[in-house]
């Protein structure tokens, strides 16, 4: 089946554009591959006029024979389609601006030329056999009547898809859905919207644009990009089947280790809170949470980790109550007394303010023992007993249960 909304993934080349990142052609390689393989049905590889060596990178990664689209990025200019024609690609992404601002001090040039390089550029990409999408640079600060009339040539000289794109990225959802919804009502031509994250909402936008009708979005794994990045491939694969119910062809499992491939490659760290990839989304502390968790996971979870291939992940640390300890400790083959209760959580809690950071199985273990050796002793022989370097000082008011 078709997908209901086409992911075109442009790690490869509006990733790489994040300064400072710049891939090795056998890391290209393996993240074309993964990215076929988690069923991603369009990747940019690269862009054809930054010379021979990118043109030879996008020749391989094209005649790897993946089950997907590989797109070149050019510029509306012969020397950008002459450069995409030896590098083997099927399908050619014909970028121009759509603001004035951005065709009048980068091109001087104004939209009657922009029309007629559009429909020339067009057309000849066509005779070269290639599958043409035109990209619509800076569409956010462009007349809506001209966007609708870019929609109109491009469909007429046989383009298959416009990119609608918020390139300095001050859209919000609103005005998105308002942009995409003016230029899929003109018709004849297929609509994405390629949104950047400089607000921290391209996936808010993206979603926006699907249900205004855009039916391919733009994504790079982990969001790298320009600036602020762009909108992320997980977090679009996945608000899209979990919000709207809308297949895409990705297949959740494969994007942790697609995650992880891009940060090694890229130099960017994923962060531990990341949406659906971060080491830590699926982890709980608090105690509130972890206790109803314990009875039933539904209670504090909006997305199965399973359908990603991982599961739940519970943090002994400052917020965590005896639900939590009694569960970690019964895992090692440790019980927890209910006297002993109080006094260990207090050192938890002493020992992850101390060391910023979850406690440990051994240091937890080691806590424990320091917890019963206290209550086995009597008050005054505990205070004067307590070793100066154990952590098991009880702050006043950390006695108390926190569950």
């Amino acid at each position: 089946m078709s997908p209901a909304v086409f992911l075109n993934d442009t790690t490869l080349r509006d990733g790489e554009q994040t300064a400072g990142v710049a891939f090795t052609t056998q890391e290209k390689i393996d993240i074309a591959e993964m990215l076929a393989f988690a069923g991603v049905p369009e990747i940019e590889a690269g862009t054809p006029a930054m010379g021979e060596e990118e043109i030879e990178v996008i020749r391989v990664i094209a005649g790897l024979g993946l089950d997907l689209r590989v797109i070149a990025w050019c510029r509306m200019t012969d020397g950008d389609l002459a450069a995409a024609r030896a590098s083997g690609a099927g399908a050619v992404n014909l970028s121009i601006p759509m603001s004035d601002l951005m065709l009048s001090k980068k091109l001087g040039i104004g939209r009657d030329e922009a029309l007629s390089r559009i429909a020339r550029h067009v057309a000849m990409a066509r005779d070269a056999g290639f599958m043409v999408a035109v990209g619509g640079e800076d569409a956010s600060r462009a007349d809506p009547d001209h966007l609708a009339r870019v929609a109109e040539v491009a469909a007429e000289a046989g383009a298959f898809r416009l990119r609608l794109a918020d390139t300095v990225g001050i859209l919000d959802p609103v005005t998105t859905a308002n942009m995409v919804r003016r230029v899929v009502s003109t018709g004849g031509i297929e609509v994405e919207f390629h949104g950047h994250n400089d607000l921290g909402l391209a996936t808010a936008n993206s979603l926006a644009a699907v249900r205004a009708g855009a039916r391919h979005i733009s994504v790079t794994v982990n969001g790298i990009g320009e600036r602020a990045g762009n909108a992320p491939l997980e977090e679009l694969a996945v608000a899209l089947g979990r919000l709207d119910g809308l297949e895409t062809g990705i297949d959740w499992k494969q994007l942790p280790a697609l995650s992880a491939r891009v940060a090694a490659a890229s130099g960017r760290s994923v962060p531990q809170g990341k949406p659906i990839v971060g080491s830590d989304v699926f982890s709980h502390e608090s105690g509130i949470h972890v206790a109803a968790l314990l009875k039933a996971p539904e209670t504090y979870q909006g997305l199965d980790p399973a359908m990603l291939g991982r599961r739940h992940k519970l943090v002994v640390g400052k917020h965590s109550g005896t639900a939590a300890l009694d569960h970690a400790l019964e895992r090692i083959g440790r019980q927890l007394e209910a006297d002993v209760a109080p006094v260990l959580l207090a050192l938890v809690r002493h020992h992850a303010t101390k060391t910023k950071g979850p406690v440990s199985t051994a240091d937890l273990q080691h806590l424990l023992t320091i917890a019963e050796g206290f209550c086995d002793l009597g008050p005054q022989e505990s205070e004067a007993s307590a070793p100066e370097d154990a952590d098991c000082t009880m702050p006043a008011g950390e006695h108390q249960l926190h569950s």
